[in-house]
């Protein structure tokens, strides 16, 4: 069976869709079996399974592209200095730089992929089933939901607000780097169940950008500190049934409630929170003392008349500001999942920003829309692996199938693997436990493991070497709170 093969348009009716009912599959056998007879009976699901891993493989290789842009980069504006031209007409900037440097965005490169699933679908079926599953089969209200959650909790009032809660709990370690570090590794991620996961990471990841990766702490306590953040984020929505996406996607069919959330999971989530942050904690103290001992040189330099920069003052924001900020906040979440609604709150919220632009900053929407972006096209992509994830996670015992979720959650975003668990008839409540306890475990994995995660790469990647986060070294940096969470919901 080659590509062409796979690719054979079918001759069937114009915009079938896609993809395939999963009960129309007539399975028998084992787990091997049952994909190849799933291949066999739609040749299609191997096209867009190939498609998927390139994608993921493509992440992995991100790094690789920006420095082909940036070596061309160089040498564009190194030609343009001989000759002289440096400068003239915005010719400093190169048209293939800039398309290498955007073939390696992480967060565009699902998108990019999205492409060649377009093109391969006309190619089988025709353009109207291409445009009937992008349009109808494919939910991108929490793509549009991040964008909007993401540019209201980065802005000045709500950041302002978020620092001053969690400096009130810095200031019993005496606002100590360690005791800022604990304040938001701790309590933005428990945040996250109430004000939501992707504003919860924003906040948290501003907080760490401006407290700690500023300072230029060793590339281990980056990567610690990052992949610390992503598990601790992915467990912390749990104690209710409306922040995670991956609980968000099961509460209703399986009718899980907030206190069924604080009772089975939320109160494991924290204990995990705890330990895990207080392993890492031991580990990088001697990294809190050099960075506690270069503050304090900092800050006598100031005493002594050296510059003050705009950072060292405090910008009061009125209070009724922050409280509108709040409030459209607020709105955002409480309407999550109707689009028309906080697209159009957002569209006041610009308008109220522009009233108040001398207590605003500069609203950044590109880190937002590149995030929304990314997820766009993760949906775009594991719509289609249903074929294959339905039967993995329907044939294992709960350990088992712990397991197998919390691994393939690294491959997935969580909340596609418990959307499809919901799909599987006659999932006892244990197994149910098991698969979304194992996906928000191995929420911090990968990047694309948990939805929010783009958000805080986004926002703390400039502080990375070649500005890029190895997705290699985030793997090792959120494998051991991963094990102690993995601990906590399987004994505890």
């Amino acid at each position: 069976m080659n590509i062409a093969s796979l690719l054979q348009v079918s001759g069937e009716s114009i915009g079938e869709a896609i993809p395939r009912a999963l009960t129309s599959y007539q399975d028998s056998g084992g787990l091997l079996e049952i994909l190849a007879g799933r291949i066999e009976a739609e040749p299609f699901n191997l096209v867009t399974a190939i498609i998927f891993v390139c994608a993921i493989v493509h992440t992995f290789f991100a790094g690789f592209f920006r420095k082909i842009g940036h070596d061309i980069q160089e040498k564009h504006v190194k030609k343009l200095i001989e000759d002289g031209s440096i400068g003239k007409e915005n010719q400093d900037v190169s048209f293939w730089g800039r398309i290498f440097h955007f073939l390696g965005e992480v967060e565009a490169i699902f998108g990019i992929w999205v492409i060649a699933l377009i093109v391969a679908i006309c190619v089988r079926y025709d353009w109207h089933t291409a445009v009937e599953y992008l349009s109808h089969k494919v939910v991108y209200t929490e793509a549009l939901f991040v964008v909007v959650i993401m540019a209201i909790a980065s802005t000045r009032p709500i950041l302002n607000l978020a620092e001053n809660s969690l400096r009130i709990l810095a200031s019993l370690g005496g606002q100590k780097p360690s005791a800022w570090w604990l304040s938001i590794l701790i309590v933005a991620p428990l945040l996250g169940s109430f004000i939501t996961e992707p504003a919860a990471i924003t906040i948290a990841a501003l907080l760490l950008g401006k407290q700690f990766y500023v300072h230029k702490p060793s590339v281990k306590f980056k990567y610690a500190t990052i992949g610390l953040l992503f598990v601790n984020i992915s467990v912390g929505g749990t104690f209710t049934n409306f922040a995670a996406p991956p609980v968000l996607m099961v509460a209703a069919p399986w009718e899980w409630t907030s206190g069924f959330m604080a009772i089975h999971f939320g109160w494991k989530a924290l204990v995990g929170i705890l330990i895990a942050t207080g392993v890492y904690y031991m580990m990088f103290i001697s990294e809190f003392k050099r960075i506690n001992t270069k503050l304090k040189e900092s800050k006598e330099h100031k005493e002594h008349g050296d510059e003050v920069t705009s950072d060292d003052l405090t910008d009061l924001v009125p209070w009724w500001v922050t409280l509108v900020h709040v409030l459209f906040m607020g709105w955002t979440v409480f309407n999550a999942h109707y689009p028309v609604l906080f697209i159009g709150g957002f569209l006041f919220f610009l308008g109220f920003m522009h009233a108040t632009e001398q207590h605003q900053n500069r609203l950044k929407l590109e880190s937002p829309i590149l995030v929304g972006f990314f997820l766009a096209g993760l949906v775009t992509h594991g719509g289609l692996q249903g074929w294959w994830i339905e039967p993995v996670l329907g044939g294992l015992g709960s350990l088992a199938l712990f397991t197998v979720s919390t691994v393939l959650t690294s491959f997935n975003d969580n909340a596609a693997i418990t959307y499809l668990s919901t799909l599987v008839p006659g999932l006892s409540d244990t197994a149910k436990y098991a698969v979304v306890a194992g996906a928000v475990t191995g929420g911090g994995l990968t990047v694309i493991a948990n939805a929010p995660n783009p958000a805080g790469q986004s926002i703390l990647s400039k502080y990375f070497p070649n500005k890029m986060v190895s997705p290699i070294y985030l793997l090792a940096g959120a494998m051991v709170p991963t094990l102690i969470l993995f601990g906590c919901f399987w004994f505890l």
